[in-house]
């Protein structure tokens, strides 16, 4: 899938249309389902999706296991199905490490697109694995990204992060030991680390300037619910998901939400309307953002004859 040659741009772009649509009620989206295997922040989500206008139609069954990298295994991993539509039958079967980074990228640039003072140039990274490598690419197409700062309490994975974004995105990174140095003085920022139920923290109230964006990749889970009430405008990818995870122990102290992604897109809802708001995205992740991406890889696949055929 990776080496299909899909662009950022590309799938900003896609986003765009499905959320507009989504926005418009000219989708079909269930809220994700899961089980939570194991103890702590376990858990395995199917979710599926019709998005007509692209006509697309499938699911996703993706895992999160945090304690999976103590065994050198990735945290998420899944399979995608892509359907057609007209017969039901499957044309596809994928991956869905490589499109899931790349969709929550694409949502978080789309949100701030919305949310964001679209002369932002200072970015912040808290958690910076696959996702806050993916969001400061997908952030680096919008906006004109000049200093990057970046944080996580794993060495080796601030030097594989800082690597990354200088010989792939150009971007020189400037590594922090103190959380607060990737929030203050940050027009964006983003946390990327492990989703847990119970939010750590870390993040407190006075540290996001005014006139800041953030996006919370990690739900909730690197911030106090003081800092979280200092903002101006919170808003969701979909209300119908956060409000089922809250009643499943997520999100017990957060803000009234203002918008969702589709509301902001297709116009029915404000997005920013002051240089000074300090604005929040929290996108959970919808199986429309996936479904908007994988026709375009399988019609990719199939016109560069990358992949392989199976008999049904």
């Amino acid at each position: 899938m990776a080496s299909l040659g899909i662009e950022m741009a590309e799938i900003i772009s896609l986003l765009e249309t499905a959320f507009e649509k989504k926005g418009c009620g000219l989708v079909e989206l269930p809220p994700k389902l899961g089980i939570h295997p194991g103890n702590g922040d376990n858990f395995i989500h199917a979710m599926p999706a019709w998005i007509p206008a692209l006509n697309s139609a499938g699911i996703k069954w993706i895992s999160t296991f945090p304690g999976n990298a103590d065994q050198g295994l990735p945290s998420i991993s899944g399979l995608l199905i892509l359907n057609d539509p007209k017969t039901g039958i499957p044309l596809a079967v994928m991956d869905c490490q490589w499109i899931t980074a790349r969709r929550t990228a694409a949502a978080t640039a789309l949100a701030a697109k919305r949310l964001a003072r679209l002369d932002s140039a200072k970015l912040g990274i808290l958690g910076c694995g696959v996702q806050g490598l993916s969001n400061t690419e997908a952030l680096a197409v919008i906006f004109p990204i000049e200093e990057l700062f970046a944080y996580d309490p794993r060495p080796e994975a601030i030097e594989n992060f800082r690597r990354a974004a200088q010989d792939r995105l150009g971007l020189k990174v400037t590594t922090v030991r103190n959380p607060r140095e990737a929030v203050s003085g940050c027009d964006l920022v983003v946390t990327a680390g492990p989703i847990s139920k119970k939010p750590h923290g870390t993040i407190k109230p006075g540290w996001l300037d005014q006139g800041a964006f953030a996006s919370l990749v990690d739900y909730d889970s690197y911030w106090h619910p003081a800092a979280l009430k200092e903002v101006d405008k919170f808003c969701t990818d979909d209300r119908q998901q956060i409000e089922y995870f809250r009643s499943l122990g997520y999100f017990q102290d957060i803000p009234p939400l203002h918008a969702d992604l589709g509301e902001l897109v297709a116009g029915l809802k404000p997005g920013r309307e002051s240089p000074r708001e300090r604005t929040m995205a929290c996108n959970l992740g919808l199986a429309l953002a996936d479904m908007a991406v994988a026709p375009t890889v399988y019609r990719r696949a199939l016109d560069l004859g990358v992949g392989t055929w199976l008999p049904l």
